[in-house]
């Protein structure tokens, strides 16, 4: 019986694909386990495969039986064919290992059965797939059996195969071409009979529309025969193909990576390289072949030894790519750059070789445009740099500053450039290698030292303001001296660069992995050393070494003896504050040492007005200082003293340094703005708000305007009186007196005319451009002092967010008003426009809307009242509607104060409203709104009172009265309509039902509800639906709650739909029919009566059309005409609605047959003439169209 099942079992597994497996002499009964190897090797598990196989092989080997390697055999090429790809990959490995160990099994009978048991040919259409990769996979077995290269024939007729599998690579995908490589890559050395294969297809050029696996075949006959030279323009051809069958912004051809990859193999790349690439395919023009070109280089890298590196970063693939780099600058045109930087940067990456990548990194370095790299100075291939490469290529760009050698670059020039001299490609030079430096030090991602930080900024500090006077070791810099001195320009870029080097400082991490540094990242302290001293301090104490060696170096801008005098106190007060600083931490004594570093090294740049800046800060520490340690006399000696607060110098002096364009002095700033924050008094805020107030600067634009137009004026009747007088000086100006006009000057006063009229035109001239110099000039001031302004504001935005409880906070409300204001009624250019838009931020998100608030109100309170009144005064006498919601905002904060902090046991008593006077202030805010609601134009908004009610219900409560009375009493609907939407927030208010008792919450439904009343049919759309939600409000409030009266309210509302205007859908409508479903009364639907009319009409207008044709057959009749023919003297009768339509489309026919017969136009007066008889075919289809009419009508 089980023998039975097992035999079913097999019948079953066989039965779809291949024919039943019989069992002559039972080899199945004998041996259940032999089985289970085929169905284990199977299983979707790679283990138990492996283990099958394994166990197979071995059994093999120990039984010797015949038959059993002969059914192996035929199970193991039957399952080739799996549909699942787990069970295919067994069966083929299990068939390789099969050959490699019997090597009495033939590879041409294999192959054989392989292609006979998956025939592609023969099978059904739903088993292509099945059978394409049956015979993949044999081949697969049969090269992965190590017998292959020993059977050539056998090796041949694979190929064929794997060719044939081509055209199916919607399933196999690139596979065949994958095998095929790997093949021929194994028996390289006897490829060569493989040429009589290819050698007539090489020769009559049918390669040229070949598949790509078979090129690929192609080629590989191609680099046997390369060593001989024979095929290389060939091979060239094929090159330039495969580049054209791809884009040019494709990935790299496969095809072209395993060429490159065989002439590595066979030791030909040089040879590849310079026939195949350079000569072949750089020799067309610029295009796909070069982009595939340039594709080779970046795939190359990782494959290629140090020598040939070398060889191709200077060779000319990059010279190309540098001609291309530099005019792939236009919009316009294909750049190669992002694909090259992916290739560099995916070897820098995955490559360990400190020596490769510096080959690399000086290769494109290397690549100079008439001195200058094509490459930027800010290039992110090297984050991915190794440590001791970084430093080695570090020292190499020192060394080419100093001693550029050009010669060894790969220099390449445009025909406008090749006349330029050595010294500026010099400079250019070198003023790529500085911002490279930069880039380093301030690029966070590359690792690097301390040491290596610290020497190159002292490297770029030197050359930008000394140099060497006599070489010392104790300073390295002057160890190696300059081939060709720096110039003038290509030092104030290095100035520039020193000072953008120092913002990188001062924001970098602690380097290094110690315990010292991990402490102070988790701290996030930036700008300092790993033992704790601030990067700048130690750029200063180099410069302080470099000032004592006079003798070896030399300042290019000598400083003074006071200059060095402050340079020296300068230092003693950042030691003091380091000792200050030590035994107490405190922020001042940081942000003193930052001013003091900051100062003095921008003596280098700006000596006197450092100087001037120095002493003004040092007086500031020393009164600091004084403060601190006698604070009561301190506190009485300056009530009496006129002198200004230290932190009032201090802000001062941060004011100025804003002044200078720098990101370095303005990250400062900031930083040190923050410490004193605490500390700033009023006078010191107001400074700074000043600054802010545009109000005068515009003034004084638009006087400068009138008197600019008032001197052109006068201008031009200045030149037009001495253009008179040199014309009267030469009699050459006819007057009345003169009495002919015969006369003429002489050639001597002619000459002397033309000189007098140069003169005065040039001077007229000169007048003329150096007004428009003077409006220049003004106008880049402008920019100045607005970005200084912008500056500035971030100072105000850093103390709204350091003390925004602080009661100075008040004192910034209506100088931000201001600005804001001015800044609305000025010019409207986009420095303008982020100006204002960064104030009305600040003043919206950090001061009105702050989390935190002023809350220190003692003996402030009549001035807090008097501000409210000034504010919504202001608000109301406002011409620009756009800035009257600022001024009510800040009176809403001004409220918010005046309430203060409510705590949570007094949060359920709404009426406590802190200092605040109510009765006041509901005077002012109820003034507003009388004011808004009866005058017609004011720039306040509904939305402002609806924010005031549901932000202070208090004074909601107080204003209701007023905006109920303006239900009808506004000035307009608008305000009508916006006086229904104030109400009716209000009603929804549940503070407001809270603060309110039944009685007087019934008084008010009952008020409301006869002002609705009182409303008129005829008003506009706005208010009706503003008026209708407020009357859905209160018809639900007053049904569930309240005993009011709404039969007069129901009456109006019937009123309103007395003409049944209301019947159609829209928000209106819908509006007001759910509040008639209030008081049960549904909106009627609408029977469609209108139809039924027109037909009856249409009826009726077709039995006449019938009698006025006459008695004719039916046959004959015209079933398309429907317009009854017109007489003389009678008159047509009057058409209904659905007869005009059909006439409406008989004119239009009438019209184009008119046109087709030439008939000219008839007169009013004479009859319409008959037409003559068209074609059958338009009788047809005319037929059919009156027919389907006439069907229609009845």
């Amino acid at each position: 019986m089980i023998a039975v099942m097992q035999t079913n079992m097999g019948e079953i597994e066989d039965s779809t694909v291949r024919p039943k497996v019989t069992d002559a002499k039972g080899i199945l009964k004998q041996n259940r386990q032999f089985l289970d190897y085929f169905w284990d090797i199977a299983k979707p598990e790679r283990e138990i495969r492996l283990k099958a196989i394994e166990d197979l092989i071995e059994h093999l080997k120990q039984s010797e039986k015949p038959d059993e390697l002969k059914y192996s055999l035929k199970r193991l090429v039957d399952g080739l064919s799996h549909t699942r790809d787990d069970a295919r990959s067994g069966y083929s490995v299990a068939l390789a290992q099969l050959l490699s160990v019997f090597e009495e099994i033939s590879l041409k009978s294999t192959l054989d059965s392989v292609k006979e048991k998956h025939n592609l040919q023969r099978a059904k259409k739903k088993f292509i797939r099945n059978a394409a990769f049956g015979n993949f996979f044999g081949v697969l077995a049969l090269s992965q059996s190590t017998r292959l290269h020993k059977e050539p024939q056998v090796m041949l007729e694979c190929v064929k195969l794997l060719q044939s599998l081509s055209q199916y690579r919607e399933h196999l995908r690139d596979l065949p071409r994958k095998t095929m490589v790997d093949i021929l890559s194994e028996v390289i050395t006897n490829v060569l009979f493989l040429f009589s294969f290819c050698c007539t297809d090489i020769e009559r050029g049918i390669w040229r529309g070949a598949r790509v696996v078979k090129t690929c075949l192609y080629f590989v006959c191609f680099i046997v025969l390369l060593t001989l030279m024979m095929c290389a323009p060939r091979l060239v051809e094929v090159l330039k193909m495969a580049a054209r069958s791809v884009k040019k912004d494709n990935i790299l051809p496969p095809v072209a990576l395993d060429l490159l990859q065989a002439s590595l193999r066979e030791d030909n790349f040089e040879m590849f390289w310079n026939e195949a690439i350079i000569k072949g395919m750089l020799s067309e023009m610029p295009g796909p072949t070069h982009y595939l070109g340039f594709r080779l280089l970046g795939a190359s890298l990782p494959l290629l030894s140090v020598p040939q590196l070398e060889f191709v970063l200077s060779g000319d693939v990059m010279r190309y790519y540098g001609q291309h780099m530099l005019s792939a600058q236009l919009a316009y045109r294909f750049k190669f750059a992002p694909e090259m930087e992916k290739y560099v940067s995916e070897f820098m990456q995955g490559c360990a070789d400190a020596d490769k990548q510096l080959v690399v990194a000086l290769g494109f370095t290397q690549l100079t445009n008439q001195g200058y790299p094509v490459v930027p100075s800010s290039w992110k291939v090297l984050e991915h740099m190794d440590l001791c490469a970084l430093q080695q290529y570090v020292k190499w760009l020192m060394e080419a500053f100093c001693k550029p050698q050009l010669e060894k670059c790969l220099d390449f020039s445009t025909r406008r450039q090749k006349g330029n001299q050595d010294d500026s490609c010099v400079a250019r030079f070198r003023k790529w290698i500085v911002p490279r430096l930069s880039f380093i030090v301030e690029n966070h991602q590359i690792k690097k030292e301390e040491g290596l930080v610290m020497k190159m900024a002292r490297f770029i500090f030197f050359h930008a303001f000394f140099d060497v006077k006599k070489p010392t070791p104790e300073i390295p810099e002057t160890v190696q001296a300059l081939s060709v001195p720096i110039d003038q320009q290509t030092r104030a870029t290095i100035s520039s660069a020193f000072y953008g080097l120092l913002q990188g400082l001062n924001s970098m991490a602690v380097l290094g992995d110690s315990p010292e540094a991990e402490k102070l990242n988790s701290r996030r302290i930036l700008g300092v050393k790993a033992d704790g001293s601030m990067w700048i301090y130690c750029v200063v104490q180099y410069a302080t070494t470099l000032l004592n060696q006079s003798k070896h170096v030399q300042c290019v801008q000598t400083l003074s003896p006071e200059q060095r005098q402050g340079w020296d106190s300068m230092l003693e007060s950042v030691e003091a504050l380091r000792k200050k600083a030590k035994k107490s931490s405190s922020p001042e004594h940081t942000a003193f040492q930052y001013l003091f570093l900051l100062v003095g090294i921008q003596m280098f740049k700006a000596p006197d007005e450092s100087l001037e800046l120095l002493n003004d800060l040092r007086t500031c520490v020393e009164k600091a200082q004084a403060k601190k340690s006698k604070k009561k006399k301190a506190s009485k000696l300056e009530q009496f003293s006129a002198e200004p607060h230290w932190v009032e110098v201090v802000v001062e002096i941060l004011l100025s340094l804003l002044s200078q364009p720098s990101r370095l002095i303005r990250s400062v700033c900031k930083a040190v703005f923050s410490r004193i924050c605490p500390h700033l008094t009023q006078e010191a805020l107001s400074s700074i708000l000043n600054d802010e107030d545009g109000s005068d600067s515009s003034s004084d634009d638009e006087e400068d305007e009138d008197e600019d137009m008032e001197e052109g004026k006068e201008v031009d009747q200045n030149f037009r009186l001495d253009l008179m007088k040199v014309l009267q000086g030469q009699n050459a100006l006819a007057t009345e007196e003169d009495g002919s006009d015969e006369e003429e000057l002489d050639d001597a006063a002619m000459m002397k005319l033309d000189g007098s009229l140069a003169s005065l035109f040039l001077e007229h001239k000169k007048k003329i451009q150096a007004k428009k110099d003077e409006k220049d000039r003004l106008r880049k001031e402008k920019v100045l002092v607005r970005d200084f302004k912008i500056k500035v504001l971030d100072m105000v935005e850093m103390f709204l967010n350091k003390q925004g409880s602080s009661a100075l906070v008040l004192g910034m409300v209506e100088p931000l008003l201001s600005v804001i204001e001015n800044g609305m009624s000025s010019e409207t250019s986009q420095q303008e426009q982020d100006f204002l838009r960064k104030a009305a931020d600040i003043f919206r998100n950090r001061l009105c809307r702050a989390k935190y608030y002023c809350r220190e109100t003692d003996g402030r309170e009549a001035e807090l009242h008097e501000m409210l009144e000034r504010l919504i005064g202001r608000a109301q006498k406002l011409t620009d509607s756009s800035v009257s919601p600022y001024y009510f905002s800040a009176a809403l904060y001004v409220l918010k104060v005046l309430r203060g902090v409510v705590s949570e046991q007094d949060s359920a008593n709404l009426r406590l409203m802190g200092k605040m006077d109510v009765e006041r202030v509901t005077t002012c805010f109820k003034n507003a709104l009388t004011s808004f609601l009866t005058k017609r134009k004011s720039p306040l908004t509904g939305a402002m009172f609806i924010d005031l009610f549901s932000r202070f219900p208090v004074l909601c409560v107080n204003l209701l009265d007023t905006a109920v009375e303006n239900i009808t009493a506004g000035v307009r609907e608008h305000q009508q309509g916006q006086a229904c939407l104030m109400v009716l927030r209000a009603l929804q208010s549940k503070d407001v039902k809270n603060l309110m008792s039944d009685a007087q919450g019934t008084e008010l439904h009952q008020k409301v509800v006869d002002q609705l009343a009182k409303c008129k049919n005829k008003m506009v759309r706005e208010k009706i639906v503003k008026a209708l939600e407020l009357c859905q409000h209160l018809v639900r409030s007053v049904h569930t709650q309240m005993p009011v009266n709404l039969e007069l309210l129901q009456k109006v509302l019937k009123s309103m739909n007395a003409e049944g205007s209301l019947q159609k859908p829209g928000q209106l409508e819908d509006m007001y029919w759910s509040v008639m479903k209030l008081f049960c009364i549904l909106k009627p639907k609408m029977e469609k009566v209108k139809k039924v009319v027109e037909a009856e009409q249409t009826e009726e207008t077709t039995k006449k059309n019938k009698k006025k044709k006459g008695f004719l057959p039916e046959t004959k009749k015209r079933k398309n005409r429907k317009k009854p023919t017109v007489l003389e003297g009678k008159e047509t009768p009057a058409s209904t609605e659905g007869a005009s339509g059909g006439e409406k489309k008989n004119k239009k026919k009438n019209k184009k047959r008119k046109q087709q017969g030439g008939e000219g136009e008839q007169t009013q007066n004479q009859p319409a003439t008959k037409k003559a008889k068209t074609q059958p075919q338009q009788n047809k289809k005319k037929k059919k169209k009156g027919g389907q009419q006439e069907a229609d009508g009845k």
